[in-house]
């Protein structure tokens, strides 16, 4: 059976758009502003880590050059005050120092810093030197003898930098040893100072130079960076509302070729939709025209003709042409809402699959006694839950049984039967009938739209079987067409219609219920 074996399903449902009003839609949608610049978010994570850390970075210049102008006087002071200690001599059991006038100003000699040194004998005695120099700490036990050591201290207000060392005399003459001995140089810090100033203005000075280069090279790498997306920008502004062709991903950086691809994909997606409401409308409009034709013609033979017999013929030939015409715009109706449905405006429900079939049944009676068809229900002994949408799969089961109602011949019968396939936990829907079947080659066509098997007599528009498999679509569903295995007619081998959906497993508490 061809595809004109669908129902024509009087539900009401919206047209599906014109491409034009699509494009138009597209076009005229105002952009959304942008809350953030890619460009600004890129520069912010680049600069505000670079500006922070800049300070930072001074600070650790001026510690590093501190401690590297300590060494040089450092080493200066280590070397004045063993020079110092070697002039302390051990004469008649005293210290006493041979540093002469011209070693002392020698010593004191710097033109920056102030030096001050001093000797002390064991006791603490003062044999030369500052005697206001502060002592060093006595907090080692065993202090390491004629190691010179250093120490920050304070001298008259001033911060100096002390080197120092204890030493052991010994007696030439009678071999004994006296008490260790104190030597102390210390100077202020004025010439390290000075040192570090001017390591600190070498290294930071050039960096006044180097950061806005720096910033401007980031700035300018930035937009050249991002230039490939303001060209991609243009080339799509600079295109026709009607031009859906892929987009030339080859000029564009590796990490934009997906966002390309994935535009050309949508694209593609779109332009394969517009293209099949084209076809649809085209294919309504040829449609449309025979059942058009027909009441433009009986309507001015009826204004044309006298004879009440001749007049009261053509009303019916309009009747049913106007009728054939309400089928089609409810179909078309129909399938265009089952092509616009989606799970977010309408949501899937649980339901009873027996229960929903056997109420679509109760509506087509009727009309198989006015074909003399015996139409009969066939459910199992248990509930068989699904998820779906209750009025799609109504529209569904309709359009199946009106097919079956159209195609079979006065006398003969049509099934719909409900079962359940535990172990695959599916739920299958049948529709079978006694008429004059389909071929096996047609069967892949039968669900195009407009599709109508050549030869066929019965009336319909072709879209009742693109209507189920779009409905079926929605629910995960699938649809087979088999032979009836119930006829034995070589003419009239019958049709199964088969609708297998994923079954749900019923709550508990229904189960306890029932």
């Amino acid at each position: 059976m061809s595809d004109a074996r669908h129902p024509d399903p009087g539900a009401q449902a919206p047209s599906a758009p014109h491409p034009a009003m699509l494009l138009e839609s597209v076009e005229t949608t105002p952009q959304e502003k942008m809350q953030r610049s890619l460009f600004g978010e890129i520069l912010d994570w680049m600069l505000v880590p670079l500006l922070l850390l800049w300070p930072l970075s001074i600070a650790i210049t001026y510690l590093v050059a501190k401690s590297i102008a300590n060494i040089p006087f450092d080493r200066a002071l280590d070397d004045r005050v063993t020079v110092l200690a070697q002039q302390v001599r051990q004469t008649d059991g005293k210290l006493v120092s041979r540093l002469s006038p011209a070693g002392r100003d020698i010593l004191r000699a710097d033109d920056v810093d102030n030096v001050y040194f001093q000797i002390l004998g064991p006791s603490g005695t003062l044999i030369e030197g500052d005697r206001d120099l502060p002592a060093p700490p006595r907090n080692d036990d065993k202090p390491h003898y004629g190691a010179v050591q250093f120490r920050n201290d304070v001298m008259r207000g001033n911060d100096v930098r002390v080197a120092w060392m204890r030493f052991d005399l010994h007696s030439s003459r009678t071999g004994s040893t006296a008490e260790p001995a104190l030597v102390q140089v210390g100077e202020t810090l004025d010439k390290r100072t000075q040192l570090a100033n001017e390591i600190i203005k070498g290294v930071i000075l050039p960096q006044f130079i180097i950061l806005p280069i720096a910033l401007a090279l980031v700035w300018f790498a930035l937009s050249r960076g991002l230039s490939p997306l303001a060209e991609l920008q243009g080339r799509i502004r600079a295109r026709r509302p009607d031009d859906l062709s892929p987009i030339d991903s080859s000029q564009v950086p590796e990490e934009i070729s997906p966002l390309v691809n994935s535009l050309n994909d949508m694209l593609e997606r779109l332009s394969q939709t517009i293209r099949m409401q084209k076809r649809f409308i085209a294919d309504a409009a040829h449609q449309m025209k025979t059942p058009l034709a027909g009441m433009r013609m009986q309507s001015e033979l009826a204004l044309r003709e006298t004879d009440r017999d001749e007049i009261h013929r053509s009303l019916e030939q309009l009747s049913k042409s106007s009728e054939s015409a309400t089928r089609l715009v409810n179909q078309l109706l129909a399938l265009a809402r089952a092509e616009n449905q989606t799970p977010e405006a309408q949501p899937l429900q649980l339901l009873e699959l027996s229960e929903l079939a056997r109420e679509v049944v109760q509506d087509w009676v009727q009309l198989s006694f006015s074909h003399r068809i015996d139409l009969g229900f066939e459910q199992p002994g248990h509930p068989v839950m699904v998820m779906g949408n209750p009025l799609m799969l109504r529209e569904m089961l309709g359009n199946l049984i009106d097919n079956a109602l159209h195609y079979t011949p006065a006398g003969g019968s049509v099934t719909v039967r409900v079962r359940a396939d535990a172990p695959a936990a599916r739920a299958i829907l049948e529709v079978e009938d006694t008429g004059p079947g389909i071929p096996a080659s047609e069967r892949p066509h039968v669900f195009e739209r407009f599709y109508r098997i050549l030869g066929s007599s019965a009336e319909g528009s072709g879209l009742g079987l693109a209507i189920v498999r779009e409905i079926a679509l929605q629910h995960g569903a699938e649809v087979e067409i088999v032979d009836n295995p119930n006829c034995h007619d070589p003419h009239l081998p019958g049709t199964v219609f088969r609708v297998t959906l994923p079954m749900q497993r019923r709550p508990r508490f229904i189960e306890d219920i029932g």
